[in-house]
């Protein structure tokens, strides 16, 4: 912080972020640089071959070019590690050395040539030891070259032209903008990147069809992503050091929290016998959550024995007596459902595989041992399920019935009404309760089917008041207050430990935005350190390092809710239509019943013996992300899965009092 300016335009990297790179290098340029020199030494300067003269020469100007290198390499290492992330002052010569290292490469690259022309066509006669050491040295100098060209493409800043250079940093890197140019200054820096970003996402899907709904899905993506670190001078390794730092933070945080007070409470009592009822139904309705993904669940759940029993039901699947609707040619993925739900094909009414923006897979299935019409709906699993995921904008969603403002996540509520459509409108449930008209209609999906199903719910609540949801690792922005409060009467979300997905929102991306910018903005270490010990402190784990924290400085807190960076003249006005719009605040779905590992926490240790906890929570808890190794993986289906089963198998020692019952608005998160 800031970003890098170097020949006329703005880089995706600070002048701090050269010491990591730049010592792997330097590394590798003293080992190169001693090995030529141990082989001009053994040869004494003289090669006795008809190419030996012209050896001679590369040799020398090699050991005098990789001197140079080295020496320069020193000096930006050294000047890089200066300073801290918001305070660039003792790093102003970098730009300089940088130029200086720039200049160096036009030598390198005629001299990997030359090595080249002679490896190729003058070392008849040499030996072939020494042939092969300069082979080996013209090799990896390529190599080098090449590395450091797709660093340059790495770094480019597409936006660093089209940015105004901003005015000289003060103390802390903040900047006095007028509002007027602070305006002007984020319209057209927020133009630019989302065309940029547009292209981009035009780009990674190019395999897609670039219809009019595909064209606004990029559009409304694009302006979500691009204007979120577009109002700061933030790049990738500032964030990355203010996610180590912050994930630090909050366990200190926890570790000086007062334990929960634990009241006792009777096995039979009413709180634990319902949660005792819902585990079990949850743990059931997962079963199918999860086999929705289809095969890549199951041999991903199964990687030894799933391969053999999937590769005959393969085969069979032109002659199946089941009618599949899209994207399952082979038949894999519905003898994946099979095996995983131990259900026939007869009790099946619909199975889509159809995938499209706004469009996912689900199934429609009679469960007799729950006497149950189950509808599973599919999470995401393809490109086209991401931009679904992606279009995190606020659609009205009006429900008769429901007090105030209704309203959703964009993409999930669009894939809700496809589902509804295909449901109501083509008879599907019409055809199920005709063969069940005593079962239950129970929704259930897991991450982005999970989000859906909820929506799901609500669309069919007015019709089927007896039914029941079960979300699984749903989106934290999903819903309005209004249409939250209105699920709790039959939605049940389970969330898994510190999971990224049910805390994602736009006001707690805002949020770590804010306590990111504060973390480093507040820490007097240089960025290479704050990296180092954050890469140790994730994989071995250990005491969180003792940089200034909210416990002794009770000041940060404060400073969390004040603006940093000119953030009063870089956001948009809070009363600004946009930013209403990008902000309106969403909301997990129904109860949210919250599972935590009971016990110390684990890292990277996979044969660990795992035992967890339940208790029901409450969408406040989830009003922050959590920084963890283990954020994506408790997202993941068979992790959820298996904590249900867990809890389910050993429920006398798992079941925790309702945070409620304890006189806690909300428990707390370890």
């Amino acid at each position: 912080m800031p970003g890098m300016v170097a020949f006329g335009r703005r880089w995706g990297i600070a002048s701090d972020d050269l010491v990591l790179p730049g010592a792997f290098e330097l590394f590798l340029r003293v080992i190169w640089w001693i090995g030529t020199l141990i082989l001009y030494s053994l040869h004494k300067g003289s090669f006795d071959c008809p190419g030996g003269g012209v050896l001679h020469g590369y040799l020398v100007v090699l050991l005098v070019l990789l001197a140079l290198v080295i020496l320069s390499l020193c000096a930006i290492i050294y000047v890089s590690a200066q300073g801290t992330i918001t305070n660039p002052g003792p790093r102003r010569s970098i730009p300089v050395l940088v130029y200086l290292r720039a200049l160096l490469y036009l030598p390198e690259i005629v001299w990997a040539c030359l090595g080249a022309i002679w490896a190729s066509a003058d070392s008849q006669g040499c030996d072939p030891a020494t042939v092969g050491a300069v082979i080996a040295a013209v090799v990896a100098s390529w190599i080098l070259l090449l590395s450091t060209g797709l660093g340059v493409v790495f770094v480019f800043d597409p936006l660093g032209d089209s940015r105004p250079r901003p005015p000289a940093p003060e103390q802390l890197g903040v900047r006095d903008l007028e509002s007027s140019e602070g305006s002007q200054f984020l319209s057209t820096a927020r133009s630019v990147a989302t065309q940029v970003w547009e292209s981009r996402l035009r780009l990674l899907c190019c395999c897609l069809p670039q219809d009019e709904s595909h064209r606004a899905a990029f559009s409304s993506i694009a302006q979500l992503v691009s204007g979120f670190f577009s109002d700061t001078d933030l790049v990738p390794s500032d964030i990355a050091a203010g996610l180590a730092l912050l994930h630090q933070e909050q366990d200190k945080m926890a570790h000086h929290r007062d334990p929960d007070d634990i009241l006792a409470h009777s096995p039979s009592s009413p709180i634990e016998a319902e949660l005792e009822v819902e585990l079990g139904q949850a743990a059931h309705c997962m079963q199918f959550a999860a086999a929705a993904y289809g095969w890549p669940m199951y041999i991903y759940s199964n990687p030894l024995t799933g391969p053999c029993k999937l590769s005959g039901d393969c085969c069979r699947s032109q002659a199946a007596e089941y009618d599949i609707v899209g994207g399952d040619h082979l038949g894999c993925h519905f003898s994946s459902v099979l095996l995983s739900t131990g259900l026939g094909y007869r009790d099946f009414i619909y199975v889509s595989f159809h995938n499209q923006i706004y469009e996912i897979p689900f199934f429609v299935a009679l469960d007799h041992k729950r006497e149950a019409i189950l509808v599973a709906v599919r999470g995401t699993l393809s490109l086209k399920d991401v931009l679904t995921d992606l279009s995190a904008d606020c659609e009205n969603l009006p429900v008769d019935g429901v007090s105030g403002t209704c309203y959703a996540h964009k993409g999930m509520s669009q894939a809700a009404r496809y589902i509804y459509r295909k449901l109501v409108n083509d008879g599907i449930l019409n055809q199920a309760f005709a063969i069940a008209p005593e079962y239950k209609l129970v929704i259930t999906g897991h991450s982005l089917g999970g989000g859906t199903a909820s929506l799901l719910a609500v669309l069919l609540r007015h019709s089927f008041p007896n039914l029941q949801c079960y979300a699984f690792s749903p989106p934290g922005g999903l819903l309005s207050k209004a249409l939250a409060d209105y699920s709790k009467d039959f939605v049940v979300s389970v969330v898994l430990g510190k999971d990224l997905v049910p805390r994602l929102s736009i006001p707690n991306m805002e949020d770590l935005k804010r306590r990111i910018l504060k973390m480093v903005s507040n820490c007097n270490k240089p960025k290479y350190r704050i990296l180092l010990q954050g890469c140790w402190y994730e994989v071995f784990g250990g005491e969180p390092d003792d940089s200034p924290t909210e416990l002794e400085h009770q000041r940060l807190e404060e400073e969390l809710s004040q603006p940093l960076l000119g953030e009063e003249s870089l956001l948009a006005s809070d009363d600004s239509p946009a930013h209403a719009a990008t902000h309106l605040p969403l909301f997990l779905p129904g109860r949210v019943l919250y599972l935590t590992e009971d016990g110390p926490s684990r890292r990277w240790s996979c044969f660990a013996q795992v035992r967890y906890r339940a208790e029901w929570s409450s969408e406040a808890a989830f009003r922050s992300v959590l920084i963890s190794p283990r954020m994506m993986a408790d997202h993941m289906p068979d992790a959820v899965l298996r904590a249900l089963r867990s809890l389910t198998a050993d429920r006398p020692f798992n079941l925790c009092p309702s945070s409620s019952s304890l006189g806690n608005n909300h428990h707390t998160v370890i």
